[in-house]
């Protein structure tokens, strides 16, 4: 599923979320402090972090603002903290962090939260890929390349449709888009598409229906 990493001074903590995260199918990367969160951040790469605020040396917000800065939050960070006042949950939403999940965690909470982490996570490097797909060959190459830096990845997929519009319709604008790099990429294969998209295949159907997306484009591409 997804490798997950999981930085929190309590083993309590950590044993609990690696428990339910396993059983959900995830691979997860303990960490105790920053310094063993900073060398798995490069070792593993991780889909998704779950950040503890509060550790002994260097708390998660400085973490944080440390990968912000240095071009190394290019996944989804989830701060935790059982004792956090709204400002510093605020702060780490203006660094870059996806949510906050207040301790003690309950389970739907968890992974709902983490569901919808991985989710936006695909969507961001879909649209970036679409986008890159959509300049002539060389502009794509270093489109690619830049991939890694989310904040260079967001501002290029902004580019890439119109924003002066209701939100509604730029947000069918980007799900259409969406779709039709996905029935690209697999061939205009509904099964593969449904399994890479998270949705059914009726639900998905409807949903390529009401888009108006042309089905067979994906089809036309891989022939």
């Amino acid at each position: 599923m997804a490798n997950i990493l999981v930085v929190d001074d309590e083993l309590g903590i950590r044993d609990l979320l690696s428990e339910i995260l396993n059983d959900e199918g995830h691979n997860v990367e303990l960490a105790e402090n920053a310094a063993q969160a900073r060398e798995a951040r490069l070792r593993i790469r991780p889909d998704l972090v779950l950040l503890d605020i509060w550790m002994p040396d260097t708390d998660g917000v400085t973490l944080l603002k440390e990968w912000s800065t240095s071009g190394l939050l290019n996944m989804p960070v989830i701060m935790m903290s059982g004792h956090a006042t709204i400002d510093t949950a605020v702060d780490a939403i203006r660094i870059g962090a996806q949510a906050f999940l207040e301790k003690p965690i309950t389970l739907q909470k968890l992974l709902k939260t983490v569901e919808q982490g991985l989710a936006r996570e695909q969507v961001r490097q879909a649209a970036a890929a679409y986008q890159a797909s959509q300049l002539p060959t060389g502009a794509a190459a270093s489109a690619h390349a830049g991939v890694g830096n989310g904040h260079d990845n967001a501002l290029q997929v902004s580019q890439s449709f119109d924003l002066d519009q209701p939100l509604r319709d730029a947000r069918d604008a980007f799900e259409k888009a969406y779709f039709e790099f996905h029935l690209s990429n697999e061939g205009g294969s509904m099964t593969r598409v449904a399994d890479k998209t998270g949705l059914e295949r009726t639900h998905l159907y409807r949903k390529l229906k009401q888009l108006g997306v042309d089905l067979s484009k994906g089809k036309r591409a891989s022939a």
